[in-house]
């Protein structure tokens, strides 16, 4: 093993934000991966990079001496994360990096940091803010397939549109778009990254969020931070592929109200866990039954429009489509046949959400 060409480094550092920034880089990278520690006037930089992935966390530091080190990254990780103290004390001993603590030493092997390379993040093309993309992520992703063998339906599109961001995901069964206001754009961007990828990246960023595209790469980065990966070449996902122009029948109720229902009635149905929304003038009935432990149904009321088109949904797939409703009232656009119902809110919100979900034959 080659032993790192540096002539040493020494800070003194918070335990718990160099733990978080550890931890995190181990999640994004494979394990076998391996963390360089910059330490500076600034604080100590924790970065890493794999084949397809990079990351990048800043912290404060109190930096005796200026230097970095390529160690390990899951023993170092590890080590970080079961300390219990407040403070810890990262010091280079000959070819091991020591992390002290008061009563406790533990070394890591130094890794010859002139084999290792953290690649830059493409160029910024426009700014979001990031409690809004944390919004939008967590519903959109999350329609996203988690092994299918089609790349296609395991990512995020992410697609300037205008002035506002455009994020679609789907796994055959639902899709679910988002659109909220860009903060700036300097070129349109497009590309199609990896669902839980993204999902783990959002966690990390805080206030405007930089997003960055070129050469078949994307990232996010921050004010202290970045995360960039390799972008998914699979096509893209349109909502305009999903025909919606068909509703005859449009339900307005409460998200939270419908959604409790359909885990009460859920109880009763069969292993296809299928429910049946019978759409009446004033209210909509739901209904299951199953052979062993006999039906249920419960009735709430609503504000029906056009004609009583019943569909019937995956119970799972129509609570988590109105999930990111919750504390609002829904309206289901639903259409004849087995094309999609269209779920969005009836009042304005910053994020607009659209959510696709897929009828199923009756039970």
């Amino acid at each position: 093993m080659a032993v790192a060409s540096f002539a040493g480094m020494d800070l003194t550092s918070l335990v718990r934000p160099l733990a978080a920034a550890a931890n995190a880089a181990v999640r994004l990278l494979s394990r076998q991966a391996r963390l360089r520690l910059r330490a500076s006037a600034r604080g100590v930089v924790v970065s890493g990079s794999d084949r397809d992935l990079a990351v990048r966390f800043e912290c404060a530091a109190t930096t005796h001496l200026d230097g970095e080190v390529l160690v390990p990254a899951a023993p170092f990780a590890e080590t970080m994360r079961m300390l219990d103290v407040d403070r810890v004390r990262l010091v280079v001993e000959g070819n091991r990096l020591a992390i002290r603590t008061d009563g406790a030493r533990f070394a890591l092997p130094l890794l010859d940091r002139e084999l290792h390379h953290d690649p830059a993040p493409p160029p910024r093309l426009s700014e979001v803010d990031s409690s809004l993309l944390t919004t939008a992520v967590r519903t959109v992703a999350g329609t996203a397939a988690k092994d299918d063998p089609l790349p296609l339906f395991t990512g995020v599109r992410v697609q300037s549109v205008g002035d506002e961001l455009r994020l679609t995901a789907s796994d055959r069964y639902r899709m679910a778009v988002a659109r909220l206001p860009l903060r700036a754009l300097r070129q349109p961007i497009d590309v199609l990254v990896p669902a839980d990828l993204l999902t783990e990246a959002i966690r990390h960023g805080a206030g405007v969020l930089g997003l960055h595209a070129g050469a078949g790469r994307f990232a996010l980065s921050w004010d202290g931070g970045a995360v960039t990966t390799a972008v998914l070449d699979a096509g893209f996902l349109s909502e305009d592929a999903i025909p919606s122009d068909s509703v005859d029948t449009e339900v307005e109720l409460g998200a939270d109200e419908l959604a409790a229902a359909v885990r009460r009635v859920g109880v009763y149905s069969a292993d296809r866990r299928v429910l049946t929304l019978e759409v009446g003038d004033t209210q909509v009935r739901i209904a299951s039954a199953r052979q062993d432990t006999g039906e249920a149904e419960e009735t709430l009321k609503a504000n029906v429009c056009g004609g009583r088109t019943s569909p019937s949904f995956q119970s799972r797939y129509l609570l988590d489509a109105l999930t990111p409703f919750s504390g609002d009232r829904v309206r289901l656009a639903i259409q004849p046949g087995l094309r999609a119902c269209v779920l969005t809110p009836t009042t304005e919100r910053e994020v607009r959400l659209t959510y696709y979900l897929m009828p199923m034959l009756p039970r």
